[in-house]
């Protein structure tokens, strides 16, 4: 198994929750509403209303409903990329950095 191999099977070992939240993106000064699908320690499954390209940095957001448990606020970069209906991307992120 070759180093790529392995870093892919590694990440893929994280634990993954599935969570269907509301997110926004923030992307070259715009404000973009998208979904988070899940999250993993490291990164991120988004599905977002327009066209972005891997390499892309994108800041996430995701509010709180509870007044005790903080928001999460992430740099990000866009690592894959899946086309579906609609003119809409699902995205992989890798988290670069919390805030």
């Amino acid at each position: 198994m070759g180093q790529l191999d392995r870093d892919y099977a590694e990440k893929r070992d994280y634990i993954r929750m599935r969570i269907d939240a509301d997110i926004s993106l923030i992307y070259a000064g715009q404000i973009i509403a998208a979904v988070c699908v899940d999250l993993s320690s490291s990164g991120m499954q988004i599905q977002a209303p327009r066209s972005f390209k891997v390499g892309d940095r994108l800041s996430v957001k995701i509010e709180s409903d509870h007044t005790a448990l903080r928001g999460l606020e992430a740099d990000t970069e866009v690592v894959w990329i899946a086309d579906i209906d609609g003119g809409e991307q699902k995205l992989g992120l890798t988290i670069l950095a919390m805030r």
